[in-house]
């Protein structure tokens, strides 16, 4: 009996192990990797290098080289790189719309 509940639990363990490889996941896109979270101060709104607020991120300095503009010329917001490389692009008002990963 003794050997019998034994050779239970190893079983277990190798089936729980063989079915927890199949749960890996690639986290260089996932929203849950903190470089391209919001949560993360480089992509936050609340940082003033990414704020609206800044100067070089204002919809009325005309001489901004960081606008996104749509197909008729419009600004429809900004973009800034992150450090880390990973390229957030923001609407006039300042709220996260996006972003691009880093290259490697």
């Amino acid at each position: 009996m003794k050997y019998l509940i034994s050779l239970l639990l190893i079983a277990q363990i190798g089936l729980f192990a063989r079915n927890s490889s199949a749960q890996v996941m690639n986290l260089d896109n996932s929203p849950y990797n903190m470089q391209n979270s919001p949560y993360n101060m480089e992509n936050s709104s609340n940082n003033m290098r990414n704020s609206p607020y800044n100067m070089d991120n204002s919809a009325y300095n005309v001489n901004s080289k960081n606008g996104v503009y749509d197909n008729t010329g419009n600004r429809i917001g900004y973009e800034v790189k992150a450090p880390s490389g990973v390229t957030n692009y923001f609407d006039n008002s300042g709220n996260r719309i996006g972003y691009t990963p880093a290259k490697r």
